[in-house]
């Protein structure tokens, strides 16, 4: 079954892109189907051999299905009278792995005619060679972590290059749903049967996103090139998983839930959404929307609430992914606090809906570790640890570019110059506020901007949509990205969690301001949310 599934990707391989080349050549003199055709089987074949070397194992069921794929393809007869044995140590797999770091001539044929023509004939080399590598990585019980990567390395080069083509393929509008924040109005749910409600729901969701139009869209995000690795990997495995259940081949059981660290505005919800969409387009969960809580969506104030406040939030994320920020708080306390009640019910609910939601848990990375240290039953459940790094000043300039673009405002070089020079004074410390920074910084300068602006008699276009060095603040930020509207920071830079802002950054563990700036018991800081 294995052989024929690869022997099938193959065929559609050559067929298809082909086809394609034909009708990138069409009117070029010299040029022939059968030459194409020929052609495109020994790129199949350079594919082929480039995934199985991948890992450098050269397994019985990767050789056998080689040989019954190209043995009748090929002209050489070497192949076709073969044994994996003697296959195993042969120039035809060994060493292979590096084809994978070169261009494809044939698909460079295809992309210039696409740029010419404004046609789309490289995706389908594009879409059958990822086709090509996710069954034979398919191949083995427990895919390499190495396969992995080479497909996320195919990947990589070959959207690159239809990138340097030009425009991308347009694609049919599509809903993205806001994430669903638990307690606001939208949150709120009738009390009822679970799956009654996850079936009305899904019947009002948009249609499930092609893979690669999501990945494409991960990609897309500035920086995070180790947060975009992982989660190729993980679209990956989960592919290549669900060929092999689809094939009737015996899978790996692996849990899906995972943990985010790093600091505020690096991105994890951004993540997290995308993820939720690519679950639920393989297949792990059937709608794929994201529903955001915190500690105070999970722990209520008396006894015997807490575990049913916690089931009423799993309830809402059926069939999608659940994403706890802070969720190290629930863990810190002292033996009256209910959030290790929420604790025991998560690591239960996890097991009995393992199959129905994923659940996200993201914080700090000390914080993190600790809280997956308070239950037997937490660390085994979350087997992918996804670390989001900080932003460096660059890649924040250039997300205030991004969202100035959005709404046609442009920062001149001096304006670009003067951001870079308040964000680097800001303080790179735990709870450095990232993209918020950015974003407060642009929220500011477009205030500053307006007042500018008013006060003048004419208003051109460009002077209503240019920020100049004048409209950036002189002040410096606080390190979460506060700041007062005059753009100076409080004095040491910090805020309350609930955005207050406190002499000494202390807050008392209910989160408010100490007005004589006094220390809480337990240490907490003003970027940390305290019990």
């Amino acid at each position: 079954m294995s052989a024929r599934a690869l022997d099938a990707a193959v065929a559609a391989f050559i067929d298809d892109v082909t086809d394609a080349l034909e009708q990138a050549t069409a009117g070029l003199d010299g040029v022939s189907p059968d030459s194409l055709r020929s052609d495109v089987t020994v790129e199949a074949f350079d594919l082929t051999t480039a995934m199985i070397d991948a890992d450098q194992r050269h397994t019985v069921d990767e050789l056998e299905a080689l040989i019954d794929a190209f043995g009748r393809r090929l002209g050489d007869t070497t192949l076709i009278f073969a044994t994996p044995a003697e296959l195993r140590g042969s120039t035809l797999v060994v060493g292979r792995r590096h084809w994978l770091e070169q261009d494809s001539e044939l698909f460079g044929i295809l992309t210039d005619a696409d740029a010419r023509g404004r046609t789309h004939l490289a995706e389908r080399y594009y879409e059958r060679a990822l086709d090509v590598a996710h069954v034979v990585v398919s191949l083995d019980a427990v895919p390499a972590r190495s396969e992995l990567e080479a497909i996320s390395a195919l990947r990589t080069r070959l959207l690159g290059r239809l990138r340097e083509r030009g425009p991308a393929p347009e694609q049919a509008p599509f809903g993205d749903a806001e994430p669903v924040a638990v307690g606001s109005e939208t949150g709120e749910r009738d009390t009822g049967s679970t799956a009654t409600a996850a079936a009305a729901a899904a019947e009002e969701d948009p249609p499930a996103r092609p893979l690669e139009e999501l990945l494409a869209e991960l990609d897309e995000l500035i920086g995070l090139d180790e947060v975009k690795a992982r989660v190729h990997l993980v679209a990956d495995l989960l592919q290549v998983q669900k060929l092999r259940a689809d094939r009737g081949l015996p899978t790996t059981e692996t849990s899906h839930h995972l943990v985010f660290t790093g600091n505020p505005g690096t991105g994890k919800t951004t993540v997290a959404r995308l993820l939720a969409q690519i679950y639920r387009t393989l297949g792990v969960v059937e709608r794929g929307h994201l529903v955001e809580t915190d500690r105070s969506g999970l722990v209520a104030g008396f006894v015997g609430q807490t575990a049913p406040k916690v089931t009423a939030v799993f309830d809402q994320a059926d069939e999608g992914m659940l994403f706890i920020d802070e969720a190290y708080t629930l863990a810190r306390g002292n033996e009256n606090d209910f959030g290790r009640e929420a604790i025991d019910q998560i690591v239960k609910l996890m097991e009995d809906r393992r199959d129905r939601v994923v659940l996200v848990v993201a914080g700090y990375p000390v914080e993190m570790e600790e809280l997956l240290s308070t239950n037997p039953g937490l660390r085994s459940r979350f087997p992918t640890v996804i670390d989001f790094p900080d932003y460096t000043t660059d890649q924040i300039v250039a997300i205030v570019d991004s969202i100035g673009a959005k709404q046609r405002y442009v920062l001149t070089d001096d304006a670009r110059d003067k951001l870079r020079r308040v964000i680097d004074e800001v303080p790179r410390t735990k709870g450095f506020g990232n993209a918020r920074v950015g974003r407060n910084l642009y929220e500011s300068a477009l205030s500053r901007h307006a007042s500018r602006v008013v006060r003048m008699d004419e208003h051109s276009d460009e002077l209503l949509t240019t920020l100049t060095a004048a409209d950036v603040p002189d002040g410096t930020v606080a390190p979460d990205g506060t700041a007062d509207p005059d753009g100076t920071a409080v004095p040491d830079g910090t805020v309350a969690p609930d955005g207050t802002a406190v002499p000494d950054g202390t807050a008392v563990p209910d989160g408010t301001a100490v007005p004589d700036g006094t220390a809480v018991p337990d240490g907490a800081d003003s970027n940390e949310v305290a019990p």
